[in-house]
C-alpha cells in the first residue's frame, strides 16, 4: 500500500435549478451515494459542502471556469480520498453509483469539459475544493498528466503511466455491493 492517497474531483451542471422537479431524481440519491461511498472499500473521506449540516467542508468550494455563463452559482460537484484507483472505480462504476451515472443524462448537460480529475497527494495533505477546480482546469487545457488524469489514461504516485488491475476491480466491487444492498433495493424504487 502506498503512502499516496488518490484524490477524485467532478464537475458538472444540472439542466434545471436543484429545487426542480426535474432534478429530484439526483437530489433523493446524493445521500444515498454518499452512503455507499462511506461503506466502499478503499473509500477514506470525503469533503462536505460550506454551510451544509454534516461532513467538513474541506475550505471553501470553488467551481471550475465551466460554471460562468451558466446561469448557477452552484453547480454539482464532489471531492474524495481513495486508497486507490481500484477502489475509486469499483465505487464509481458498480452498485449505487452506478445507477446514478445511468440516469445522469436526465439531470445534468452534456459536458464539454472532463467530467472528472484524479491526482495523487500525499498522505498528510488534504485537498481543498479549488485544488479540484484547477486540477480538471488543468486536466482540460493540457491533457492526461501525472498532475490531472482520468480512468482512461492513469498514473500512478510514481509519475508512471498506471495499469488498472480490472480483476482487483471486480473483486473490490463485489465486496461492496454486499454492503450497500439495502441502499440498492432503496434506490431501486426512486424515480428518475
Amino acid at each position: 500500500m502506498t503512502a499516496e492517497r488518490l484524490a477524485f474531483y467532478n464537475f458538472g451542471l444540472h439542466v434545471a435549478p436543484p429545487e426542480s422537479e426535474t432534478i429530484q431524481g439526483f437530489v433523493l440519491r446524493e445521500p444515498l451515494n454518499f452512503e455507499a461511498a462511506t461503506r466502499a472499500s478503499g473509500f477514506l473521506g470525503r469533503s462536505g459542502y460550506p454551510g451544509v449540516p454534516g461532513t467538513r467542508s474541506w475550505g471553501g468550494q470553488v467551481f471550475p471556469r465551466y460554471i460562468e455563463g451558466s446561469g448557477f452559482t452552484s453547480a454539482p460537484s464532489s471531492l474524495s480520498l481513495w486508497a486507490d484507483i481500484e477502489s475509486l472505480m469499483a465505487f464509481s462504476y458498480n452498485g449505487v453509483h452506478a445507477e446514478a451515472l445511468k440516469n445522469a443524462r436526465s439531470w445534468n448537460v452534456k459536458p464539454a469539459w472532463p467530467p472528472l480529475v484524479l491526482w495523487w497527494v500525499s498522505a498528510t495533505h488534504r485537498p481543498d475544493w479549488g485544488e479540484g477546480a484547477q486540477r480538471l482546469e488543468h486536466l482540460d487545457d493540457h491533457g492526461p498528466s501525472p498532475h490531472a488524469f482520468t480512468f482512461k489514461q492513469p498514473f500512478g504516485p510514481d509519475g508512471a503511466e498506471l495499469s488498472i488491475d480490472r480483476e482487483r476491480v471486480k473483486e473490490l466491487a463485489a465486496r461492496n455491493a454486499e454492503r450497500q444492498q439495502d441502499l440498492l433495493e432503496r434506490v431501486g424504487k426512486l424515480k428518475v
